[in-house]
């Protein structure tokens, strides 16, 4: 059984300058250009190169034509695939040393991974080699691997099986992963390693992390600079977590007048954490304020000042005395040792600046020893600001999801951050492109209210194109900061996302619109087909609780995903976590981008249950219908095993049923068609359409396209599915969606009636 790798070039260290999804993005225009003698002369380049994301505002056409002649005499000579690579990196190159900065190189402190130069620092990789060591030298599989040795690439060797980051994750946020869901056997064969990375993906949007450009092939080709950013990402979260009030409520200590804790829950992690270091600074009499982990601490006088305070018994006056800033910076650290807070920086980090190290460095010293008072009256002040649990569950899955989508903005507190309107008109715009009027729309910083009201008029306006339930409800509710309205809205946005995606696989039908009845009508009959009796009358359905019936759903749609050794009878409430826990692994592991928490699972929340069952729901319909309907022999093999093994591992490009990162297109511009592109790594989508994963094997479970390719296999599929509605009883027709059903129109899909618990929010 043959295995579809993905664009492969010749030249193996060209090869490793790009991820897939950037090949397949430059392999496609390239052969858009071709001539009618199927040649790419030097001379065509030039006009292509121009539109290009990362040339278009930086290099015109005249001046990539005289940087091509000087490499070139002959603009009719005739270039292949390589050689435009080649041409490509060299203009990078040019640019980035026009411009005089590294913007691109991976940093701790950006969201995304992706990264163009593609620069290694060791000192980075030595320290998150040092955290791995120390936070997983005792786990039962991975101790044998352990210490790794920074000096080595035993680090991206390691990884390449994808148990490591999953872990990692673990470590980083507890009970993510299921453990029982990983993979770990010695030698693990392609379908296990590509559902181990395909698990860690997903379940790394799950926690935070915003996973741009990688795909599943390129973790098991243990890509370094894409692993070092996927893993300075789990790490910051994991040094991070506590900076908030609900882990921490000393934290409220940093203000001095309660009016301004709202303020203080709406900073990212990272600002918090430069507050409550200019708090002890300016305690200790340091003058100048700190608003960077880079120049602002490169001669360690900060250091100084803020461990003198902190831990005044092992100061030294010898510290602040010194003129060098390399001897600073060695006193600081020996300093530090002291305190067990070595772990992540060296001297030369410090006086050079690495703003990745020195949060992790002054994370750590926080960790280790904050220095907050215990003032039992300003903590229990915290903690009558933060929101009950149920909230706070919801205020992080559609924080979660919103980040999924690959938006400009980066939502660290929910409610905070749309009261200015302008990520909500972001959302609008990735999931209804050409819906947001942005010449009306004023960008943060917003100083002026009426500003701001003005944004959330528009969102509401759009809301109301969108037939969402927005009855008696103003901008200026969400300007407020109404809770259950922020709620109630991005559940009805994150539903909308939910059916467009659904919608679009049967564009081409006349049939009508998907609708709650039919995604619980599909799941029932799957259930039903597969030979068991489990039913659900509704998403409100307690028996939902045990969790049986959505791993009969996962069994029925992949007979080798569950592994029904694991499975408890979900009677007590703890089998019933266990369950819970395991059915989002699973699902994740299947290649589902989902939110929800166990807890989702065991109180039946009904919005989260929906979401699961069309995430499901979604995944499935993708699959051709051969496939699922008569295994092939060596799949029936394959399911005996009680580790279960997918025979390919789509990516969320084509099974995130609520992403939307920016997929791009052949130009490198992002595609905002989001009805009709949902992705987000492992594997985006190129040409507007939802691309496979390169890593599927074609065979055995080959990876949807929505371009037309597999129209008969699904439509096959969907045809045989008659939706138990009671409005309707005919066959639902699901073809595949056509590229050009994505236009700048805004989709109004007709929405059911709100269910009167929603409609007494709003």
């Amino acid at each position: 059984m043959s295995s579809f790798v993905g664009v492969l070039v010749s030249d193996q260290w060209l090869q490793s300058q790009f991820t897939q999804v950037e090949l397949r993005s430059l392999k496609s225009k390239f052969i858009a250009i071709k001539n009618q003698n199927g040649k790419v002369t030097v001379g065509d380049l030039p006009p292509l190169m121009a539109k290009l994301k990362a040339f278009s505002d930086k290099l015109n056409d005249e001046e990539i034509r005289r940087v091509l002649g000087e490499s070139n005499s002959d603009f009719t000579n005739e270039i292949d695939f390589e050689g435009f690579l080649k041409t490509y990196l060299d203009l990078q190159s040019r640019d980035t040393a026009k411009a005089g900065n590294s913007k691109h190189s991976s940093s701790f402190l950006k969201a995304t991974t992706t990264t163009l130069l593609h620069t290694i620092n060791d000192s980075e990789k030595a320290s998150y080699v040092a955290h791995i060591n120390s936070y997983l030298r005792d786990d039962p599989f991975l101790k044998q691997f352990l210490p790794i040795d920074p000096s080595s690439n035993a680090l991206f060797d390691l990884a390449k099986d994808g148990v490591l980051l999953c872990k990692l994750i673990n470590v980083a946020v507890p009970g993510t992963i299921d453990e029982r869901a990983i993979n770990t056997k010695r030698v693990l064969n392609p379908w296990e390693r590509n559902e181990n990375h395909t698990l860690c993906l997903n379940s790394a949007k799950a926690i935070g992390c915003t996973v741009v450009n990688i795909g599943t092939q390129d973790l098991v080709e243990g890509r370094p600079h894409l692993l070092l950013g996927l893993i300075s990402q789990i790490i910051k979260i994991q040094l991070l977590a506590d900076l908030n009030l609900r882990k921490t409520p000393q934290l409220v200590e940093l203000v001095e007048d309660n009016n301004d804790v709202e303020e203080l829950m709406g900073l990212a992690p990272e600002k918090v954490l430069l507050k409550w270091m200019n708090f002890h600074l300016k305690k200790a009499g340091y003058k100048k304020p700190v608003t960077n982990f880079s120049t602002d601490v490169k001669d360690g006088e900060a250091y100084a000042y803020l461990l003198n305070v902190l831990a005044p018994e092992h100061c030294s006056p010898a510290t602040l005395d010194a003129k060098d800033a390399t001897e600073r910076a060695n006193l600081v650290l020996d300093h530090a040792e002291r305190m067990d807070c070595k772990r992540y920086l060296s001297p030369k980090d410090i006086v050079e600046g690495s703003a990745n190290l020195n949060l992790a460095f002054v994370a750590q010293i926080f960790h280790q020893r904050n220095g907050l008072s215990t003032d039992n009256k300003k903590i229990s002040f915290a903690e009558m600001m933060t929101d009950d649990e149920l909230i706070s569950r919801e205020e992080r899955c559609f924080r979660l999801w919103i980040n999924s989508l690959g938006i400009a903005s980066y939502v660290n507190n929910l409610f905070e951050d749309v009261r200015n309107g302008w990520i909500l008109l972001e959302v609008l715009d990735k999931l209804s492109p050409g819906s947001v009027n942005w010449k009306q729309a004023t960008k943060p910083p917003i100083r002026m209210p009426f500003r701001k009201v003005e944004n959330c008029n528009q969102v509401v306006g759009i809301g109301k194109q969108l037939k969402l339930s927005l009855v008696n409800v103003a901008g200026n509710d969400f300007v407020q900061g109404n809770k259950k309205l922020i709620l109630a809205f991005l559940w009805q946005l994150m539903r909308f996302n939910m059916l467009q995606l659904l919608k679009n696989l049967r564009s081409r039908s006349q049939g009508k619109e998907f609708s709650d009845a039919d995604i619980l009508s599909w799941a029932n009959k799957k259930v039903k087909n597969s030979g068991r009796t489990s039913r659900m009358e509704s998403f409100k359905d307690k028996s939902l609780s045990s969790g049986l019936f959505f791993l009969e759903l996962l069994s029925a749609v992949e007979p080798r995903v569950v592994n029904w050794n694991l499975v408890t009878k979900g009677e007590s409430d703890e089998e019933k976590k266990l369950n819970a826990t395991y059915i989002i692994s699973v699902a994740r592991k299947l290649g589902c981008s989902i939110f929800l928490l166990p807890e989702d699972i065991m109180e039946v929340n009904q919005k989260m249950i929906l979401t699961l069952t069309a995430s499901i729901m979604y995944w499935s319909l993708q699959q051709p219908v051969d496939e699922q309907s008569s295994p092939s022999p060596a799949a029936s093999s394959r399911s005996a095993s009680p580790e279960p093994s997918i025979d390919a591992t789509l990516s969320p490009a084509a099974t995130a049923i609520f992403d939307g990162s920016p997929s791009p297109s052949t130009n490198g511009t992002p595609s905002l068609a989001f009805a009709t592109t949902p992705s987000s790594s492992p594997g985006l989508p190129a040409n507007g359409s939802l691309a496979p994963d390169t890593t599927a094997p074609p065979k055995a479970s080959p990876s949807p396209s929505l371009s037309g390719e597999d129209d008969s296999s699904l439509a096959a599929e969907v045809s045989n599915m008659t939706i138990d509605d009671a409005d309707s009883d005919t066959t639902t027709s699901v073809p595949l969606v056509d590229d050009a059903a994505s236009d700048n129109a805004i989709s109004t899909p007709q929405v059911e009636e709100e269910d009167t618990e929603l409609q007494s929010e709003l």
